[in-house]
């Protein structure tokens, strides 16, 4: 239960920022996906 409030508390405390830090997080899952995709395209 102390994660789920750790998570939680610092969920309140970043909303601010929180739709840019996923966006963030999409874009590198992105670059690795087509960096992992490179080798076969060759």
């Amino acid at each position: 239960m102390a994660t789920y409030r750790t998570v939680k508390a610092i969920a309140a405390r970043s909303q601010d920022t929180l739709l840019q830090d996923a966006a963030g997080a999409a874009a590198l899952v992105v670059i690795l996906v087509v960096g992992l995709h490179l080798p076969g395209l060759v």
